[in-house]
């Protein structure tokens, strides 16, 4: 028994220090199953960002030669009006299609969380304009804002209203966007914040119940603090896509009337496919993901922290 046991004392250093050589042997072993994953990363994600970044340096227009510049195009494009303007469009837009649609979410959530006649049918009918794609939505829009054979016009003269120049006037493009977006994707945050209400314990609320608290005090205190971390999810993905919203906006406005509703994706897509200019191009791209994933940050920072909460 000593001898065994002085064999098995022995042996554990062996064993010790065989195991970091057997864990390099499946790390080389295994490194070869992320190795397609790897190559359609690099092709997909890192070799199009590296060469938007190098041709941001050049004076390029498409069909004719390269000439290095290095940053003189981020320096016009920060003295570029047309540029900032169409940031800010964009960042008012973005808030725009952000809260609406979060705001009568969460409501639409509240309200099919309960029970009633046809709820189902109901909830279908709700969530059928997320079914459809943004450019049939944007062209049944389009034929409802016509100022003289839209049927938004003929609703508000009947109604005894004056009619609305819609998309066709600078005053009420972006709101009438705007309202395309909420009109669009208010559903989707319905379902995601539906499934947050219906993941919701009930303890809470039987000790609300028990406090007298009102319906307005529960949903103050108990339901909005417990949905926060769904409600932040909701505010994440809505985000993301306003900032990238294209389809609808060149559908029903291609950047009008003039430049009022020329967002950064649309004055991207002109200076790119319009005046083939490259170069200048793929620095509109460059800061733009700078100021996406500085947004981006932002937000997870704020996830986390509501998470930690």
């Amino acid at each position: 028994m000593p001898s065994g046991g002085a064999a098995t004392l022995a042996g554990a250093p062996a064993a010790e220090a065989a195991r970091p050589r057997r864990r390099r042997n499946y790390a080389r072993r295994y490194a070869w199953f992320i190795v397609p994953a790897a190559v359609v990363v690099v092709a997909v994600i890192v070799f199009p960002w590296a060469f938007t970044l190098y041709v941001s340096a050049f004076d390029w227009r498409l069909g004719g030669e390269r000439r290095w510049v290095g940053l003189a195009n981020y320096a016009a494009l920060f003295g570029d009006a047309r540029f900032g303007w169409a940031m800010l469009r964009t960042l008012l837009y973005t808030a725009l299609a952000v809260v609406f649609p979060l705001v009568l979410g969460l409501a639409a959530a509240l309200a099919f969380h309960r029970r009633f006649p046809l709820r189902g049918l109901a909830r279908a009918v709700f969530i059928l304009p997320m079914m459809a794609t943004p450019v049939a939505v944007a062209l049944v829009w389009t034929m409802m804002f016509h100022p003289q054979l839209g049927v938004l016009n003929w609703l508000l003269t009947t109604a005894g209203l004056p009619p609305s120049m819609w998309v066709y006037s600078a005053n009420t493009v972006i709101p009438t966007l705007v309202m395309v977006e909420v009109w669009h994707w208010t559903p989707l945050v319905m379902l995601l914040l539906l499934g947050g209400l219906a993941a919701l314990p009930v303890d809470p609320y039987e000790a609300a119940k028990i406090d007298g608290a009102t319906p307005w005090q529960a949903f103050r205190h108990v339901t909005l603090p417990l949905l926060m971390p769904f409600i932040v999810v909701a505010l994440i993905i809505r985000t993301i896509d306003a900032l990238k919203a294209f389809d609808t906006i060149y559908v029903i406005t291609q950047g009008g009337p003039g430049s009022a509703s020329e967002t950064i994706n649309i004055f991207l897509y002109l200076q790119a496919f319009a005046f083939y200019n490259m170069g200048y191009a793929s620095a509109v791209v460059v800061v733009f993901f700078a100021i996406i994933m500085a947004l981006a940050a932002l937000l997870l920072w704020t996830r986390q922290r509501v998470k930690l909460a």
